[in-house]
Parts: C-alpha cells; structure tokens; sequence
C-alpha cells in the first residue's frame, strides 16, 4: 500500500506542475489528507486533464491495427503493448503499467470532493455550483469504475452478474482501506446510482472546455453502457434525451484533408474529452514507427468517404497510418470519450434491433452524410441515401459504419465482445516472426489482469487468464 501512496503522490505533483496552486495539492495523500474547504478549491481539484484519462487495454487489444514489421513488433517499447497484441497471459510481466492507477486516482478525487462539498452549506446564493460541482464528481467516478469493471471484470453478462467478480468500489477518500472485489452487478448499481443522480445536478449546456461533464454527458455515458450491457430500451432512451439536448455533426467537408491534425480540441462533435492510457508503441501521428492500419479496416472505405482522408495518411508503401486523434491538435493518445457521432450510432443500432428501419437508416444518413465528398472522384458522386430492406440489413449497415466510424476509440474492443456474448464467434488473429496467435470468441484473455503489484500489496483475487 505504500507503493500506492506514493504513486498518487507522484500523481498530485504532476496535477501541481499542470497548473493547480492550491496547497493542498502538494500535500501526500493518506487517511488524514488535508481537505480542500471551497467549491473554488474543489473545482481545481477535478479541473485537472490528468483526471481525464480511461482505460486503454482495448484499444491495444482490438483489431483496428498491426505492427509494420515482425521487427518493429519486437522493438516496441512496451512490454505491455506487445503482450496485449497477441493477448498474452502475463500482459505486464512484472512492469508497472497505468491502465488501472490512473482511474483509481481519479476516484480518489471524486471521493475527496464529494466528501468535501457536503460540508459546504447548500444556499440560494451557491445552488448551482454547488450541484455542478457535486454532479461533476459523481460523473468523474461513474465514468472511472465503469471504465475499470469494463476492462478488467468479465463483459457484463445479465446470468452472470451477480457472482462474476468486478472492482473493488473505492467510496471514500481513504486509500488505506483494503477492499474486496464487488461483483459485477453491484458495481453497474453504483455507476448507475452516481450517473442517475448527476443527471439533475450537471449543466445542461455543454461547457467550452470538453473536459468538464454536463448533462449531455452523463446521457451519453449512459447510452454507452446500456448499449454494451445489450440493454436496448434503456441506451435508445438516454441516446434520445442526448440528442435531444445536443445533436451537432461536423461536416468534414470543411476540415482539412492533408493536416496530421485535422480536429481542433474541444471540437464539435466532442460531448466529453476523454483520452486512452496508452503504451508509447502505438501513439498516434507522424511519429510513430511502429504500427499501421490494418488493410481489412483499410478496405472498407469508398474513394468518396471523407474519412480516408481525415483519419489516415497514406505512406510510400501503399499502408495506412492513423493521424492525431479525435481529441483534437494535442491528440497523440486515442480519444475514447463521448461524441454525437457515436450517439446517433447508438440511436441508429437501437431503432434497427427493434424493426425500425426507415427509421434506423434516416439516423444513419444524417450522419453519413457529413462525411461523403462528392467532388471526390470524377465525374462528381452526390450522396445517396443508404437503404435497407429489412431490419437485419438495416443493423448490418449500422455496424459497419460503427467500424469505420469510431476507430482508435475503443469501441472496436467493446462490440467484439458484445456480438460474441450474443454468439457471433468471431476469433482474432494475428501472426508474429511465423507464430499464430488467436483469441476464441468469449477467451478469458478478453478479461485483462489486474496489475500485479495491485494484486500483490491488496491481496485481491486476480483474473483467471
């Protein structure tokens, strides 16, 4: 536990060197920490973007990507990005890897505030930043332990639920506490519980900085989780109070074709800025060396689909490499918040799953659209409408457009667990210096490990890989 402290402690320096002049951030995090008193001192607190980081395993793990070369695989910097791309059982291999502290560092502030703000008296005079603050917290740890029990718990499955083990849930500021791993059930309770509840206290207008939650946030966070638990109803419902409040699309018509950062920062289309721990070796942008897209991914692209252009950039050899991130300019690291784009996805799935079609393809096509140059090719190619004769080919349309769509975000390593719960038996592949590597449909490597020097100062039972 003590390797821990000092980890967060190296954390909060991090988050003073940033920009935050509060004393109390200096301070080393234990039981006894010295508590920010003002909605000022806790808005610094959570207004740091290194609370703004999710879990990146999946994006190591999906299929999106391949190593240039057997030797540039080999030559990766990353223990733990070349593991997870033949999904190893020892990922870490003794290294100490960030995908699980950094969440739990940022529930270690969520719960600092949410302690600290209800010792603050509510009035008439602070009631709004007040709930915003307060909201903004809940959403902070909602976000994180879903993040956590998404990547390191068995893929939410409703029969399994109750017994398959999940995350120890941090509710108080104390680190020194040694917890259980809750079930999986308990701990979607607790999201739902923290989004549900901020849900009435955040803004409904979407703040400038894309960091900070809203309303719209907690919505679409929650689209995004029912979508994954197969919960239709529920993700079609909040994906509709969402759109609702806001619906912006960026037409890329008007972005530029040849930058390596196409995207500004707080763009559009971005509901909530959120960006992947990530290993070095599959960074994103002209400097990267050692990966390309892959040519399956490559080749579901039309020369018309603005997307080509936007996302990638063509090398000397034919290959494809992804450009800076959805995030925006400083993008090096994949964006896996929460954007319109994928939430008139969700709306589109949802419709297509429960027969409506027309309708389920209008969602598509507004979409689409934005994303379709007719000038192109020669002659000109206006956009046609996408149609569908029936609702299998509606949710077929709909899914191959989440994969072209939503690259390096994560969601790739989200919807392949979820078709293969629902029996789609898709088996991943990949081949190293003549060695095939393969992850079955529903393997317990799809499940990643708990750090081991997690496992080994809290005594938490670990995955079976």
């Amino acid at each position: 536990m003590k390797k821990f402290i000092l980890l967060l402690s190296s954390c909060m320096l991090i988050i003073t060197i940033n920009g935050c002049k509060k004393d109390f951030l200096n301070a080393k995090p234990s039981t006894n920490i010295v508590q920010p008193i003002t909605l000022e001192d806790f808005q610094l607190l959570l207004d740091n973007t290194n609370l703004n980081y999710g879990v990146g395993m999946g994006v190591l793990a999906a299929d999106e990507y391949q190593y240039s070369s057997d030797a540039t695989w080999l030559s990766a910097p990353s223990v733990t990005a070349r593991n997870s791309y033949i999904w190893a059982k020892d990922i870490y291999e003794g290294t100490i890897t960030f995908h699980w502290s950094s969440s739990y560092q940022a529930i270690f502030y969520a719960n600092n505030v949410l302690t600290g703000v209800e010792k603050i008296e509510r009035t008439p005079k602070n009631a709004v930043e007040w709930d915003r603050i307060k909201g903004w917290a809940l959403f902070l740890r909602a976000y994180s332990f879903y993040d956590l029990v998404n990547n390191f718990a068995p893929f939410y499955n409703e029969k399994t639920a109750a017994k398959d083990l999940g995350i120890p849930l941090r509710l108080n500021p104390s680190i020194d506490e040694i917890l259980p791993r809750s079930s999986v059930e308990i701990v979607f309770e607790r999201i739902f519980k923290d989004l549900d509840e901020a849900t009435t206290l955040l803004n409904t207008a979407l703040p400038t900085a894309r960091s900070r939650p809203s309303k719209v946030a907690a919505h679409a966070l929650l689209a995004k989780i029912y979508l994954n638990m197969g919960k239709y109803n529920q993700a079609e419902s909040n994906a509709d109070v969402c759109l609702g409040l806001y619906s912006k699309l960026i037409d890329y018509n008007t972005l530029s074709k040849t930058s390596s950062t196409p995207f500004v920062n707080n763009h559009d289309e971005q509901i909530y800025a959120r960006i992947a721990t990530i290993e070095n070796a599959i960074r994103l942008g002209p400097t990267n060396n050692y990966i390309q897209v892959a040519p399956d991914l490559m080749a579901l692209y039309g020369p018309n689909d603005l997307r080509l252009s936007v996302f990638y950039s063509k090398q000397t050899d034919g290959t494809y490499d992804i450009k800076r991130s959805y995030y925006g300019v400083s993008g090096a690291m994949p964006f896996v918040g929460l954007a319109t784009d994928e939430i008139y996805l969700i709306k589109a799935e949802c419709l297509a799953r429960r027969g409506e079609v027309q309708p389920s393809m209008d969602v598509l096509n507004k979409l689409l659209i934005t994303r379709w140059n007719p000038k192109a090719t020669s002659p000109e190619v206006p956009y046609k409408n996408v149609m569908a004769a029936n609702s299998m080919e509606a949710l077929d349309k709909v899914l191959l457009e989440r994969r072209k769509e939503l690259v390096f975000r994560g969601s790739r390593w989200d919807d392949l667990r979820r078709f293969n719960r629902a029996g789609a038996n898709i088996t991943l592949r990949r081949t190293i210096n003549g060695q095939t590597y393969s992850l079955p449909p529903n393997d317990p490597r799809s499940v990643f490990p708990i750090p081991d020097d997690e496992v080994n100062l809290s005594g938490i039972q670990q995955n079976s890989r």
